[in-house]
């Protein structure tokens, strides 16, 4: 059967190629899915629901026929064997009844060597139809491969970290995309100090935190916690010492108390003790089960600044020698905000502080300030820097855009 595999061959590739654009249109629709159950407020708020769905429609019938297709293929596999089969019986037939009449084969012989033939017929059929159907496990296999084999950029050292005492940027850059975020940038925080950056949106204040936590390496400098470069640091070691918290909160579908304990062993003392240290501990006890409540996914069944809270206690709960705040308390009304920086202000002489903001007064009692931004107007290097008079000189920036000029205090 050597004139089947032509054929079968051309149906596997076609059936590999819509397997491919199959599988793609599939992601693509289950992410535009996604996007429209993350982003249903804004779509109602917009009345866009005719849009998104049309949207919807368009990767939807996208999958559709590349589905067509993939069926088409396969549905040719029998008919082509079958004709192909077909064709071969005849050939045989008439070649061995020729030999039979001409007397160099025996009647027997061409039966054995017929039913033979037709043994071997359909386990043929059989493995066409398989091999075909496996292409949709070729072409998953072979985009999973495509993940599998991404090489880390960020690699773990090998040497653990029991207590973080000090962290200092060393001319530190960082580029993305050939741009330069940062530029040499240095600074010695010990433990007990705080920081508090400053600056336009997208200055390089998130990309500087984001060098501690190493979600990525700098581009050049070093920087070193307790005097070593952080790339000799075993990654885990080093997020165990640290707390992020973030403007975009990260709520588990699983209860209060793990979503406070996450990636600590739960200990329901020391999450009370935390909730009631980021001021949650009141709301958290009017749920139905308290800390042992239910929150959906993203913790759609509490307010902004309820996840906030929840956040800022899962911080607290870990007792970190870093700890990084990044807009932590925008979701907060004043009184909470208020409560909140009382509560960092408490542990800040036991950790070393750095927190992001927009709005000076969330930076109340912070020693130094780093300006991300004020600088690169006038061209000078970007980079922290001590002393009331810099103060000074954001609030006469802003000043000008309406906020009163008035001493830091």
């Amino acid at each position: 059967m050597p004139i089947s595999l032509l054929p079968l061959s051309r149906l596997a590739k076609k059936m590999k190629r819509y397997s491919k654009l199959s599988q793609e249109s599939t992601s693509t629709m289950t992410s535009r899915l996604g996007e429209i159950f993350s982003n249903i407020e804004m779509i109602k708020s917009n009345s866009t629901q005719k849009i998104e769905g049309d949207r919807f429609a368009h990767d939807n019938r996208q999958l559709f026929k590349y589905l067509v297709k993939q069926i088409k293929v396969n549905a040719l596999t029998n008919p082509v064997m079958e004709i192909l089969g077909s064709i071969a019986l005849g050939t045989v037939i008439y070649i061995g009844g020729v030999e039979v009449i001409e007397g160099r084969m025996s009647v027997g012989a061409f039966f054995a060597f017929s039913a033979g033939l037709f043994m071997l017929y359909t386990p043929i059929k059989k493995i066409s139809k398989l091999y075909n159907m496996a292409q949709d496990a070729v072409v998953a296999n072979c985009r999973m491969q495509e993940l599998l084999n991404l090489e880390a950029k960020i690699i773990s050292g090998d040497r653990n970290i029991d207590r973080v005492e000090r962290v200092q940027f060393d001319e530190v850059s960082l580029e993305f995309n050939n741009k330069r975020v940062l530029d040499g940038i240095n600074v010695d925080i010990k433990r007990g100090e705080s920081i508090a950056l400053v600056g336009d949106s997208g200055a390089g204040k998130s990309s500087f935190v984001n060098l501690l936590v190493r979600f990525y390496d700098p581009t050049d400098g070093e920087v070193l916690i307790n005097g070593r470069d952080i790339k000799e640091y075993n990654l885990k070691s080093i997020h165990k010492r640290l707390a992020f918290v973030t403007q975009r909160v990260y709520i588990f579908n699983d209860t209060v108390a793990q979503n406070v304990a996450y990636g600590e062993k739960l200990d329901r003392d020391r999450v009370i003790s935390a909730l009631e240290r980021a001021y949650a501990l009141e709301f958290v006890e009017k749920l139905e089960d308290g800390i042992d409540t239910l929150l959906s996914e993203n913790g759609n069944n509490l307010s902004g600044g309820e996840r906030q809270r929840i956040a800022l206690a899962r911080a607290l709960y870990k007792e970190p020698d870093l700890l990084i705040l990044d807009e932590a308390t925008s979701a907060l009304d004043n009184r909470s905000e208020l409560l909140i920086q009382k509560a960092i202000e408490e542990i800040r002489d036991r950790t070393i502080t750095i927190s992001i903001a927009h709005r000076l007064r969330h930076n109340r009692g912070g020693a130094r300030i780093g300006n991300f931004g004020w600088f690169n107007r006038i061209g000078k290097k970007v980079g922290p820097v001590e002393g009331k008079t810099i103060r000074r000189r954001l609030f006469r920036k802003i000043g000008r855009g309406g906020i009163q000029e008035r001493p830091y205090s």
